[in-house]
């Protein structure tokens, strides 16, 4: 009899933190759902919101035995589309072109002079007095962290680094630079991508340190890993050092539940939502596969450098807070969302929310379950009573705000679908292009589902089904992703240097090596590493490929080359009907 063995999945979102315990079965490539729980997450206390939803699940089935623990959180890009994220310190050096401040993000934005040109040689000193005295002032107008970026700081991290050293020292803050993100030269986006690095650098590790001391007092040891928005699994201590790549976890976690969970995904396109209680996610599955934005991931607008499943988190949940005023025509108007002030009043809260709105319309006869729906009335004409309407109209408020709220669900499915189909479409499973990705059914997840169903697939025109086990679908999703890992490779034919830091390999290259079999030796390399690691099976590929002229010490052509191998993402197992 085929061994089973024992993962633990957990989502930490906004509202709920969610928690699944299962059984697989290497040899026939299914799991088993042994225990799940959900808890009301506890922003003050993470590490208590961790230990109930583990203490839930250890009452139904023992965790001793649990060889790994995937997690997955919303926490992040919550706390951006909110605007409740640490406020960040941007520096920047360019040289000579185009301003970097068209590029920069937030309020506190320091551009220092000098800089290096595209071969990274220095073209103008740095000018560090001004970053000095800007960066000393940060710290005492609540400046929580500091990044800095050079344009091209992969080709020479020296200016960075000073950079880093000054504003560090004259603010006492934390500093992330550019150039450890990503080797890829975009200057626009590696500034979004430090900028928001840096601003969820702090929740990002205090949730790790949550799930490890919560895990700890319990006498869990397994293995520790976190999603990242490519829908691959990374050791904790690896995720501490980029916590951009898993700002879009939650809605990573949420696909790979989908594809555990719900059989119509093996054929065609298909749409996943999932509504929590803050945000909602949409992603886009094409054949069993993940939609990947080869483009990188975005975040409120502006493209990163991380590589992300194709998808877009919205501040429109159950708990979403509704906003009424009376426009020009004197008739009200309801705004839904982005901010979340606690549950819906149907579930003790203080203020009406988007769920409310949906009880109030439904009424006492509703067939679902979903809190106290008198309280959701009660809440709903109070709100017509402040907005100066006869209470005796709170279902007419109610209309508004699930209307606004699935046109804001809408036209981001649009812009979703309209900006993947802009390019050649690609998937997790193979970077091969497809025709079109135009979805032909929807899988719903998450806590409104079954209440909203209905109005949504009128809304989007698709028929939409919810998936089994829909309300714990992420914690599933996480805890049957597959661990990956990643390799960079450098080859400089000038020098005539082979290398590949993370794995002590260094090797001498004569001056024709070409890009292509600098690709294969990476590949070799990170599968190698994986066997090592007990991972065989596993499938790599190359991610990302540049390459780079350069005249080498004696003014003869020469070449620079990075390649990123990463191994496939994707789900051990699905889970057993």
């Amino acid at each position: 009899m085929a061994t089973e063995t024992r993962i633990l999945g957990i989502d930490c979102g906004g509202t709920h933190t969610d928690a699944a315990l299962l059984a697989v079965n290497g040899s026939t490539g299914e799991a088993r759902l042994l225990a799940s729980a959900k808890t009301r997450t506890r922003h003050e206390n993470l590490p208590a919101s961790i230990s109930e939803a583990v203490h839930e699940l250890n009452q139904a089935a023992s965790l001793e035995t649990v060889e790994r623990a995937t997690f997955g959180t919303t926490l992040e890009i919550n706390s951006l589309v909110q605007g409740n994220a640490d406020k960040v310190g941007l520096a920047l050096s360019a040289g000579p072109g185009l301003d970097p401040a068209h590029f920069a993000l937030g309020e506190a934005v320091c551009i220092v002079p000098g800089g290096l040109d595209h071969r990274g040689v220095e073209v103008g000193a740095l000018f560090l007095d001004t970053l000095e005295k800007e960066a000393a002032s940060w710290s005492r107008e609540g400046i929580a962290a500091i990044a800095c970026v050079g344009k091209f700081s992969p080709r020479n991290p020296a200016h960075e680094q000073e950079m880093a050293r000054v504003a560090g020292n004259a603010s006492g803050l934390p500093v992330c630079m550019g150039h450890t993100l990503s080797g890829k030269l975009n200057f626009p986006r590696r500034i979004a991508t430090a900028y928001y690095n840096a601003a969820v650098a702090k929740l990002h590790n205090r949730f790790l340190d949550a799930v490890e001391n919560g895990l700890e007092a319990l006498g869990i040891r397994a293995r520790l890993r976190l999603l990242k928005a490519d829908g691959g699994a990374i050791p904790f201590a690896v995720s501490r050092k980029t916590p951009v790549e898993s700002i879009l976890s939650g809605p990573a976690a949420s696909v790979m539940g989908a594809l555990a969970l719900w059989p119509r995904a093996e054929s065609g396109c298909a749409l996943l939502l999932d509504m929590g209680g803050t945000t909602t996610d949409i992603a886009l599955l094409l054949n069993g596969s993940p939609v990947v934005d080869r483009r990188g991931m975005t975040i409120l607008g502006r493209r990163t450098l991380v590589r992300s499943l194709a998808s877009v988190s919205i501040g429109v949940g159950g708990d979403s807070v509704l906003k009424v005023a009376m426009n020009g025509a004197g008739k009200p108007e309801v705004e839904v969302g982005p901010e979340r002030e606690g549950p819906a009043m149907a579930f003790g809260g203080g203020h009406s929310t988007f769920l409310d709105s949906l009880n109030a319309l439904d009424g006492e006869n509703s067939e679902f379950e979903r809190g106290d729906v008198a309280a959701s009335i009660a809440g709903m004409k109070a709100l017509a009573r402040e907005a100066g309407l006869g209470e005796d109209r709170y279902r007419e408020l109610a209309l508004l705000a699930v209307e606004q709220g699935l046109a804001q669900i809408s036209k981001a499915v649009y812009d979703l679908v309209e900006g993947v189909n802009a390019r050649p479409v690609y998937t997790l499973a193979a970077l091969k292009a497809a025709r079109e990705a135009r979805p032909v059914r929807a899988c719903l997840v998450g806590g409104p589902a079954r209440c909203l169903r209905g109005r949504l697939a009128a809304a989007l025109g698709l028929d939409v089904e919810i998936a089994p086990c829909s309300q714990v679908a992420n914690a599933i999703g996480a805890a049957l992703t597959l661990p990956t890992a990643s390799l960079e490779l450098y080859a400089d034919t000038g020098r005539g240097e082979l290398s590949a830091p993370a794995v002590g390999f260094h090797e001498r290259i004569p001056a024709n090596y070409t890009l292509e079999q600098a690709a294969e030796t990476a590949r070799m390399l990170l599968a190698h590493k994986l066997a090592s690691d007990g991972s065989e099976d596993a499938r790599v590929e190359a991610i990302e490929q540049d390459l780079f002229a350069t005249l080498d010490d004696h003014g003869q052509g020469a070449r620079d080359m990075r390649v990123v191998c990463q191994a496939v993402p994707g789900i051990v197992a699905k889970l057993k009907a």
